[in-house]
């Protein structure tokens, strides 16, 4: 008999990240992979800072890069967000399947320009806001409408690729 997490990793279905986990994770980690459609079908994705604030997700681009053309006609966006990079042990997946809106508004730029880089560039905020700051700058907000996969091999019995975990040796 096959064990999970020892013998295979067929069915990851037990090790989903837990909701708790999730928030963790959304709260440690400042990148993802930002995962759009381009016009003619092609998804694309880039990898993108963000702020995880009261619910959504919160980008900073230039308007005229693809993925925020690519919002005007198809908003729907996939977020993958992992734990590489960060203190948290194991590996750590979340894929966020989301709603995107573009912001232009000076005053929702103005606070969140701010929030987004008091997470990225905490010894000098306004420095940085200083940088970002320009013509064509905009804001992307992600309303999640379900999380489409998430993996969590820390709720496995191995280190998920055929060794015991560090804490089972």
């Amino acid at each position: 008999m096959q064990r999970f997490g020892v013998d295979d990793v067929e069915d990851l279905s037990a090790v989903t990240l837990l909701d708790d986990d999730r928030r963790v994770l959304l709260d440690m980690q400042t990148e993802c992979t930002f995962v759009f459609n381009r016009p003619g079908g092609w998804p694309s994705g880039v990898v993108m800072s963000f702020l995880a604030h009261e619910g959504d997700l919160w980008f900073t681009s230039v308007a005229d890069r693809a993925q925020v053309a690519s919002l005007a006609s198809d908003p729907r966006v996939t977020l993958v967000i992992s734990n590489a990079g960060t203190s948290s042990p194991g590996r750590q997946m979340l894929a966020i399947r989301g709603v995107a809106t573009v912001h232009r508004d000076r005053e929702i730029l103005d606070t969140m320009l701010l929030a987004i880089a008091g997470r990225l560039q905490p010894a000098d905020p306004r420095a940085f806001v200083r940088l970002l700051d320009s013509p064509q700058r905009v804001v992307i907000q992600v309303r999640p409408v379900a999380v489409s996969a998430s993996h969590d091999s820390r709720r496995m019995p191995g280190d998920g690729r055929g060794l015991p975990r560090r804490d089972e040796t």
